[in-house]
């Protein structure tokens, strides 16, 4: 079963999860629906979620991008976040080289451990940052834990920075958006979903109009989220920050780029030599 393309989610394509599993660090986390979902398969034998949330790297999982033979805005660990303590720091580096090398795919980074974030890309993963094809992004979902992560992650060098502020919990009051490149905005969907108020959406919007930021409107959320839907004030926004559009090299070249990372990735193959399987 692959999970990893053609993503339900309404701001990228594909999904990728070289990681799995992940734990609970602010108010954003109550309703995961990524832990809901693993968690429906803790103890399915064979399954990709046999062990439920629990963390776990997925070294096989690391080659996929080569594998995909069109141009992808791929969302990664949309199950996980790269940046949790339990994920080493060559590991990061590994997912980090995959996409720097598979530059024909745009990807999203998505994290709350801002902190983290921050260390890495400032100091031994520069080379990642400098990258415009990997965009580094931080969760928003209240004043008290959300804005000091864009604090964080202005310190990046990252050249492409922005925020999903999903779950958005309060009015966010001020938001200093100076050195981001791309807002989403949306609310908590599923089962004790908390509510979001029109006038909070309305004002980063503004905002985000103020200071030239592209600015995505996800959802309304609730329980019934397809019945709430997307419009706000009569329209959908799905405005993205510019990206390249460059072709996918032909098969041999790609697995060839896959080679090249073998060293790289050997640590977390097991001393296997099995990538994933270009398509014939």
């Amino acid at each position: 079963m692959n999970l990893s393309l053609n993503s339900h989610i309404e701001w990228t394509d594909a999904t990728w999860n070289p990681v799995r599993g992940c734990t609970k660090i602010s108010p954003g986390c109550k309703h995961c629906y990524a832990e809901t979902f693993a968690e429906r398969f803790r103890g399915v034998k064979g399954h990709p979620y046999e062990q439920g949330f629990d963390l776990r790297l997925v070294p096989e999982k690391l080659t996929e991008p080569f594998a995909w033979r069109s141009p992808k805005l791929v969302f990664v660990n949309s199950m996980s976040d790269l940046f949790q303590p339990g994920v080493p720091d060559e590991y990061v580096k590994a997912v980090s080289q995959v996409m720097a090398t598979a530059n024909w795919h745009t990807y999203q980074v998505l994290t709350k451990r801002s902190e983290r974030l921050r260390d890495l890309l400032t100091e031994e993963f520069q080379f990642a940052a400098q990258q415009e094809n990997i965009w580094w992004g931080v969760s928003v979902e209240d004043r008290k834990y959300g804005l000091p992560r864009i604090d964080h992650l202005r310190q990046t060098p990252a050249k492409v920075r922005f925020l999903s502020i999903e779950p958005l919990l309060e009015d966010l009051g001020e938001i200093d958006l100076s050195g981001i490149t791309w807002v989403i905005v949306g609310g908590e969907s599923g089962p004790g979903a908390r509510p979001m108020m029109r006038e909070w959406v309305v004002s980063i919007r503004k905002q985000c109009r103020m200071q030239g930021v592209p600015f995505f409107f996800k959802q309304w959320g609730g329980v019934r989220k397809v019945k709430n839907g997307r419009l706000l004030d009569g329209r959908t926004y799905d405005e993205y920050p510019a990206r390249a559009a460059l072709p996918v090299p032909d098969r041999a070249t790609c697995l060839s780029f896959a080679e090249a990372l073998r060293a790289t990735l050997e640590n977390y193959l097991g001393g296997k030599t099995q990538l994933v399987q270009l398509p014939a």
